[in-house]
């Protein structure tokens, strides 16, 4: 299980390096979970309970529209960080389902281990509001494609960005994600 750290430390060193301190207080406070595919770890209807580090698999996070669609909010393209943060930071109830698609390998917070990560540890809060930073940031450019590419565009840039995903995520996700329909993505595909 020590790979499971040292995969989430390596992550965290993209940002900033942790000092032994700290990396002993994520070994305390972060539990690893392996999940089988096809599994909801965080129900819509609840307040989610866990900060999940992805060690290895996919997951997606998810909403159900008023017409009953699925709509992925996210994917991940190798590991890092995953939840449903606004509502994990508030602890309010979540409109959003988090999915490990494929089989997973995670480290796993709850929320009351990160208010003690927060008090005792020496850089968590620095690299907890970086790490938010960046989702803002993946999110505005995420709804800034949405507005302004084309179908077309939007898919030749995740194939770029996301080779992962492309190759181990079902193609409805995909579609969901980019905004549109499996058909058009098949079209896409095909083209390509």
């Amino acid at each position: 299980m020590n790979h499971y750290y040292e995969k989430m430390f390596d992550y965290i060193a993209e940002i900033l390096i942790l000092p032994e301190f700290d990396k002993a207080l994520c070994r305390k406070l972060f539990k690893p979970v392996f999940v089988p595919k096809d599994t909801i770890i965080e129900p819509a209807g609840k307040v989610p309970q866990y900060h999940n580090f992805i060690v290895s698999g996919f997951m997606r996070n998810f909403h159900v529209d008023a017409d009953g669609n699925e709509i992925t909010n996210d994917l991940n393209d190798g590991s890092r960080f995953f939840t449903s943060y606004y509502h994990f930071l508030n602890r309010t109830v979540s409109n959003e389902n988090i999915e490990c698609i494929t089989d997973c390998e995670l480290l796993r917070i709850s929320r009351d281990d990160v208010e003690i990560a927060a008090s005792e540890g020496i850089t968590q809060k620095d690299y907890t509001v970086q790490i938010l930073n960046k989702r803002l940031e993946a999110n505005k450019q995420r709804a800034f494609d949405m507005a302004n590419l084309s179908a077309e565009e939007r898919y030749n840039k995740f194939l770029v960005e996301n080779p992962n995903i492309v190759r181990n995520v079902p193609l409805t996700y995909i579609a969901s994600y980019l905004g549109i329909t499996q058909r058009h993505l098949s079209r896409l595909r095909k083209k390509l």
